[in-house]
């Protein structure tokens, strides 16, 4: 089984040791935090640069369906449209992957292959995480072996609030093994977990347990991935490479619908962990609808105009 990074050994050798480090780190300074969040949301950027965004930002996506109506027609359809977003400009990007529950994962892996599109699932009894460690861990286990290349698992944020550190710990590490090959990116739900302080402690317990990516959100709650949730945990990656090495990706989730909105999250990237996560490898947008913006903005550049309504596909 994976264990943690040797420069924090000591931190997860026990519960008491586990709540002592994360109750140790810096608090946040939730004023100065958001204030910061919001003043890099204003940055404007030429339009040489806005068609690069565009493109980083389509070759970003993990473009997602999880809707109980999903049928294997709806994931073809949105398998090729992460190959070829749009049919009439072959310069497109591709997204970096479909994401989707467990058992659509072969449909999209048939749909995708040779394509370099990757096919992501979401695992662990996905949202909410309400199940025995064994149900997830199958869970995971039927998606690695479906054609999976990453896994979004959620943690069990009852455990969390509650206090019980090291079983989230933990569950992450048996997650983790059952991976393979897969990279794993660790849900938090942000939205529910109330405090900055409890997404910086979330952050370093995923970190900890080794994921490849931390992530805010599954999108099913009111609150999900917000410009100053995403910067504290684009500065807790930061600073766990500084310290150990070792680089994680970050992927905010939900509510982001607009080529605008995802640009100031490339100004936080940029601005805040620095040009090497600016590359899918290391950053993602858990999205349905932003791709349709982006590809509007993106002839709208190119042309000049506006496309009609018929330009890009209905979700």
């Amino acid at each position: 089984m994976p264990t943690t990074a040797p420069a924090f050994s000591d931190a997860t050798a026990s519960d008491s040791a586990l709540r002592r480090f994360l109750f140790g780190l810096p608090g946040v300074d939730a004023v100065g935090l958001e204030a910061r969040a919001a003043s890099l949301g204003t940055r404007s950027i030429k339009t040489t640069a806005k068609a690069y965004a565009i493109d980083l930002a389509i070759s970003m996506i993990d473009l997602t369906t999880l809707e109980g109506a999903d049928t294997p027609g709806k994931v073809r359809a949105l398998a090729a449209k992460a190959v070829n977003p749009d049919p009439t400009d072959r310069t497109t990007p591709r997204t970096a992957a479909v994401c989707v529950y467990p058992d659509m994962a072969a449909t999209a892996a048939a749909a995708v292959a040779g394509s370099g599109v990757k096919v992501a699932s979401v695992a662990t009894a996905f949202p909410a995480g309400r199940a025995a460690l064994d149900v997830k861990l199958a869970d995971v286990r039927d998606a690695v072996a479906a054609g999976a290349d990453e896994i979004d698992m959620v943690i069990d944020r009852g455990a969390f609030l509650s206090g019980r550190f090291l079983k989230v710990y933990e569950e992450i590490l048996a997650v983790k093994a059952e991976c393979g090959t897969a990279r794993l990116k660790v849900i938090f739900e942000t939205g529910e977990l109330s405090t900055y302080d409890n997404i910086r402690r979330a952050s370093w317990i995923g970190m900890l347990a080794g994921a490849d990516f931390i992530k805010t959100s599954t999108g099913k709650v009111a609150t999900n991935a917000t410009p100053a949730n995403t910067l504290l945990m684009l500065e807790a990656v930061r600073d766990f490479r500084a310290q150990t090495g070792v680089q994680i990706g970050v992927k905010p989730a939900g509510g982001i619908r607009t080529t605008k909105d995802a640009v100031k999250f490339l100004v936080l990237v940029n601005e805040t962990a620095g040009e090497d996560w600016l590359d899918p490898h290391w950053f993602r947008f858990g999205a349905s609808s932003l791709l349709n913006d982006l590809l509007m903005q993106r002839q709208k550049l190119s042309t000049g105009r506006y496309s009609g309504p018929d330009y890009v596909t209905v979700d």
